[in-house]
Parts: structure tokens; C-alpha cells; sequence
């Protein structure tokens, strides 16, 4: 996936990242990029670049947020890169869309948050996901509403939460940050008021 990673590294070099500590992580992402043969693919054990996003309802309060079995917590929706991905916000917005059942996400046009963790994979062998965060944001339903998300196999639970009222056991390490930035980066895009 040379391609694949060679978008990563385009959205990486492009982007402003909102904080010293983002974009430390965006130089780290940078360097992996260049030293690994395979860094968007999951056999690539040392780590591999992931693609996320967090997906906002039409007015921005509500965010839809999945249970990780793996995690045990609520995060956002995201997963591995495919060879069928044309770029890493293709990855992300296919991730969330699959995720959430939903159709007509908007994803936005750089990522928003990187954030590294430890994890034991689909692979069986414990590695690093660089993951590499996108704001996403769902149509209004017919009346107004968030969409109604399905939940995929991947999730033990789907639910939308207001953004100011998530539930006990979210990552809060990462999610309020990722929520914070993606609404900023919609904002600024004139997606959000």
C-alpha cells in the first residue's frame, strides 16, 4: 500500500497540528513512514498506521461513539487501512461508515488528532496503532434528529451521546481532546455554527 502511505505522509506534511505535543506525534508518524517498508498494514508488527474518526450529528452536539471489545471503552469509530484505500481520509471515512451503518458522512479535509497505543491486533501479536484521527459529520435524520447508526460486529454497543455528557467509562485520555479538535476543524470548514 505505497500509495496509501504516501497520502499519509501528504495529510501529515499539510497539516497545522492545534498543540506541541500533536505535532511532535506528527513528526513521529513522519519518520515511521520513512523507516518502515509496509507502515499502513497490519502485518507490519512493530506498528501501523490506523484511520479514525470521530462523527458528529448535524448540529455538533451529539457525538456517536462505539464500545470497543477489545478497548472495554467508548471511543470513536475506526480501524485498519485496506489496499483498496485511495487515501488515509478514505480509510477513515470507510471505517466510520461501515461501523455506523450511516451513509453521506462528511469527512473533513485533514486529520484533527494522532494519537499511538498498544494494542493486540486482529493479528494475535501485541503492536502500536499510529492512528491518524478525522472529524466526520452524519447527515440530520428526517426529523431533525442524529441518523439512526447500526451497529457492525465490531462493536459491542453504538450509541449517539451529547458531547457534554459522555458516558462514565469513555477513553477519557483521548476522546474529549479528539472531540474538542474535531469540532474546531468542522467549525473552521464552515460545517458546524
Amino acid at each position: 500500500m505505497p500509495a496509501l502511505a504516501d497520502s499519509a505522509r501528504t495529510a501529515l506534511t499539510g497539516w497545522t497540528p492545534p498543540d506541541a505535543e500533536q505535532d511532535t506525534l506528527r513528526h513521529t508518524y513522519l519518520a515511521f513512514l520513512d523507516a518502515a517498508d509496509n507502515p499502513c498494514e497490519r502485518a507490519c508488527v512493530p506498528g501501523h498506521l490506523t484511520a479514525s474518526a470521530i462523527v458528529f450529528d448535524a448540529s455538533g452536539e451529539q457525538v456517536l461513539l462505539t464500545l470497543h471489545p477489545r478497548v472495554g471503552k467508548w471511543i470513536q469509530l475506526g480501524g485498519h487501512c485496506e489496499p483498496g484505500d485511495p487515501d488515509i481520509a478514505a480509510a477513515a471515512l470507510r471505517e466510520a461508515t461501515e461501523e455506523s451503518g450511516l451513509s453521506g458522512l462528511v469527512i473533513s479535509a485533514a486529520p484533527v488528532h494522532l494519537h499511538t497505543h498498544p494494542i493486540t491486533c486482529s493479528l494475535g501479536q501485541p503492536t502500536r496503532h499510529l492512528d491518524v484521527r478525522y472529524a466526520a459529520l452524519a447527515p440530520a435524520g428526517d426529523d431533525g434528529a442524529p441518523p439512526v447508526p447500526v451497529r457492525s460486529d465490531e462493536s459491542v454497543d453504538l450509541a449517539w451521546w451529547p458531547v457534554d455528557a459522555l458516558p462514565e467509562n469513555t477513553d477519557v485520555d483521548t476522546v474529549p481532546a479528539l472531540i474538542a479538535h474535531g469540532r474546531a476543524a468542522l467549525r473552521a470548514a464552515g460545517l458546524l455554527p
